[in-house]
Protein backbone atom coordinates (compact mmCIF):
# COMPACT_ATOMS: atom_id res chain seq x y z
CA UNK A 1 0.00 0.00 0.00
CA UNK A 2 1.04 3.52 -0.86
CA UNK A 3 1.93 6.11 1.44
CA UNK A 4 -0.80 8.36 0.29
CA UNK A 5 -3.58 5.45 0.18
CA UNK A 6 -2.58 4.31 3.89
CA UNK A 7 -2.99 8.53 5.21
CA UNK A 8 -6.47 8.69 3.16
CA UNK A 9 -7.29 5.25 5.42
CA UNK A 10 -6.13 6.65 8.48
CA UNK A 11 -7.81 9.74 8.02
CA UNK A 12 -11.32 7.82 7.22
CA UNK A 13 -10.96 5.82 9.82
CA UNK A 14 -10.14 8.80 12.59
CA UNK A 15 -13.35 10.73 11.33
CA UNK A 16 -15.59 7.23 12.02
CA UNK A 17 -14.47 7.07 15.48
CA UNK A 18 -14.87 10.71 16.02
CA UNK A 19 -18.27 11.15 14.46
CA UNK A 20 -19.11 7.26 16.65
CA UNK A 21 -18.21 9.51 19.86
CA UNK A 22 -19.81 12.58 18.36
CA UNK A 23 -23.13 11.10 17.22
CA UNK A 24 -23.79 7.79 18.13
CA UNK A 25 -22.11 7.58 21.81
CA UNK A 26 -22.31 10.82 23.05
CA UNK A 27 -23.51 9.11 26.36
CA UNK A 28 -20.14 7.29 26.95
CA UNK A 29 -18.23 9.41 29.14
CA UNK A 30 -14.78 10.55 28.76
CA UNK A 31 -14.08 9.23 32.50
CA UNK A 32 -15.14 5.86 31.22
CA UNK A 33 -12.91 5.76 27.83
CA UNK A 34 -9.75 6.97 29.78
CA UNK A 35 -9.79 4.45 32.94
CA UNK A 36 -10.92 1.86 30.24
CA UNK A 37 -8.85 2.62 27.16
CA UNK A 38 -6.02 5.20 28.80
CA UNK A 39 -7.41 7.84 26.27
CA UNK A 40 -10.63 10.24 26.19
CA UNK A 41 -12.15 12.91 23.54
CA UNK A 42 -9.51 15.23 25.09
CA UNK A 43 -6.79 13.38 24.18
CA UNK A 44 -8.24 13.15 20.51
CA UNK A 45 -8.27 16.78 20.61
CA UNK A 46 -4.55 17.16 22.06
CA UNK A 47 -3.67 14.93 18.99
CA UNK A 48 -4.74 16.95 16.35
CA UNK A 49 -3.82 19.89 17.66
CA UNK A 50 -0.37 18.47 18.35
CA UNK A 51 -0.42 17.37 14.28
CA UNK A 52 -1.31 20.86 13.28
CA UNK A 53 0.80 22.76 15.41
CA UNK A 54 3.85 20.38 13.79
CA UNK A 55 2.99 21.15 10.81
CA UNK A 56 3.00 24.79 11.03
CA UNK A 57 -0.95 25.48 11.72
CA UNK A 58 -1.65 27.51 14.36
CA UNK A 59 -4.55 25.66 16.32
CA UNK A 60 -5.92 26.41 20.04
CA UNK A 61 -7.09 23.29 22.39
CA UNK A 62 -10.62 24.91 21.80
CA UNK A 63 -10.37 24.66 18.30
CA UNK A 64 -9.21 21.36 18.67
CA UNK A 65 -11.79 20.41 20.70
CA UNK A 66 -14.36 21.46 18.71
CA UNK A 67 -12.92 19.47 15.82
CA UNK A 68 -13.40 16.21 17.91
CA UNK A 69 -16.76 17.14 20.13
CA UNK A 70 -18.73 18.94 17.33
CA UNK A 71 -19.36 21.96 19.41
CA UNK A 72 -17.99 24.24 21.90
CA UNK A 73 -16.62 22.06 24.80
CA UNK A 74 -18.70 23.65 27.37
CA UNK A 75 -21.85 23.12 25.44
CA UNK A 76 -20.58 19.33 25.32
CA UNK A 77 -20.29 19.45 28.79
CA UNK A 78 -23.56 20.77 29.71
CA UNK A 79 -25.70 18.46 26.91
CA UNK A 80 -23.52 15.35 28.08
CA UNK A 81 -21.27 14.82 30.67
CA UNK A 82 -22.29 13.10 33.99
CA UNK A 83 -20.68 13.43 37.65
CA UNK A 84 -18.50 10.70 38.07
CA UNK A 85 -18.42 9.27 41.88
CA UNK A 86 -15.16 8.75 43.97
CA UNK A 87 -13.97 5.41 42.43
CA UNK A 88 -14.18 6.71 38.83
CA UNK A 89 -12.39 9.93 39.57
CA UNK A 90 -9.43 7.73 41.80
CA UNK A 91 -8.92 5.45 38.22
CA UNK A 92 -8.89 8.30 36.31
CA UNK A 93 -6.28 10.23 37.84
CA UNK A 94 -4.19 6.68 38.21
CA UNK A 95 -5.09 6.13 34.10
CA UNK A 96 -4.67 9.62 33.41
CA UNK A 97 -0.85 9.37 35.10
CA UNK A 98 -0.15 6.54 33.12
CA UNK A 99 -1.28 7.73 29.60
CA UNK A 100 -0.67 11.18 29.71
CA UNK A 101 1.38 12.40 32.22
CA UNK A 102 1.22 13.47 35.91
CA UNK A 103 -1.22 16.26 36.11
CA UNK A 104 0.36 19.87 37.48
Amino acid sequence: MDDATRTELEAAAFRALVHHLMVKRPDVQNIDLMNLGGFCRNCLSRWYQEAANARGIEMTKDEAREVVYGMPYADWVAQHQTEADAGKKAAFDKAFEQNVGRKD
